[in-house]
């Protein structure tokens, strides 16, 4: 009985003290909002601009979209509707090489020689983790969901199957680190190609009597031998931004700027320019342009597809299984 006495002036107190809380908050919102005035408001307002417009692009576009589902826009038509959001992938698109650059010299720049040397060991492990988890989640996003199955009936080959070996691409990888032209590098990446070639290869003879005819006739042929087709690795080069070598010659360009002292100061200044005027331009895009390119995109997207047709078809499961991984 004693014990239980204790305990109940203790779970009173603790009542009383969390409903003064309560009140005192309560108190302190009133007063709050009793003291906002219209200039608050504004700079409420003019500091989350940026995501109010895009919840509202977002919400009216979807409307927008259910609304010209019915109508069986052309192709034509829902090209037109997307242009904006068209317009916003390729200023992004324009703006990476840069930023990537600058930003990757102007930070290796400012680091010692210590935290460079990690900063390069994380990259290199971040970038490499990061590949193995993508690889692993596209494994298994394809055995669940199956892209592409079903279209057998209709599928016209073109060409080919090439076997990549593991080898190859890991070579390839490593090989695309150091780019030999980096304004190629801008534009291609290197990747391995495979070329049929023949090869002869010599047929060994035995103790058989086919051996023996052919010691004999070995006057008029030298060696007896077969005709094979190899499959033999050769250079080659696909489209695409080789963003990891330039990465790495951004890295170890930065380190030797920062380790010239008084002789790389102009280096770091226009890197440093070029750096905080890319991230304006990045923040213009973004303030004027996403929200509309997303009221677009989001509007044509619900106005053409439909989630039937992304479960059933095949080339919805390739979508799924592209976005999911």
């Amino acid at each position: 009985m004693t014990k239980s006495n204790g305990e109940e002036p203790r779970a009173g107190g603790r009542m009383q003290r969390f409903q003064q809380g309560v009140r005192k908050r309560t108190l302190l919102a009133k007063k709050k909002v009793q003291n906002i005035t219209k200039e608050d408001v504004k700079n409420y307002l003019f500091r989350n601009a940026f995501v109010l417009l895009t919840v509202t692009a977002v919400i009216v576009g979807t409307i927008l979209g259910f609304t010209l589902r019915p109508y069986r826009m052309t192709y034509r038509e829902v090209k037109y509707f997307s242009f904006p959001g068209e317009l916003l992938m390729r200023m992004l698109q324009m703006l990476v090489l840069p930023l990537i650059i600058s930003s990757l010299v102007t930070g290796m720049a400012a680091l010692d020689r210590k935290a460079s040397g990690k900063m390069g060991m994380r990259a290199v492990v971040y970038y490499m983790t990061t590949t193995i988890i993508a690889v692993v989640i596209g494994i298994i996003i394809v055995i669940i969901i199956h892209p592409g199955k079903g279209t057998k009936e209709h599928m016209h080959r073109e060409g080919k199957v090439i076997q990549v070996t593991a080898a190859d691409a890991f070579l390839d990888l490593i090989r695309n680190m150091f780019p030999p032209n980096l304004v190629e590098a801008c534009f291609k990446q290197f990747k391995t190609n495979y070329e049929k070639r023949s090869i002869k290869v010599p047929v060994p003879s035995n103790e058989t009597l086919l051996g023996a005819v052919i010691n004999n006739v070995s006057e008029a042929m030298e060696t007896l031998s077969k005709i094979t087709e190899e499959m033999i690795p050769v250079p080659g080069s696909v489209n695409g931004v080789n963003a990891l070598g330039l990465v790495v010659f951004s890295m170890c360009f930065g380190f030797v700027i920062g380790n010239m002292k008084e002789q790389g100061q102009a280096l770091r200044d226009f890197f440093d320019s070029l750096n905080e005027a890319i991230m304006r331009l990045v923040a213009v895009i973004m303030w004027c342009v996403f929200p509309l390119a997303e009221y677009a995109m989001l509007k044509m997207r619900v106005a053409v597809s439909m989630g039937s047709v992304l479960k059933t078809t095949p080339s919805g499961r390739v979508a799924i299984a592209m976005i999911s991984s």
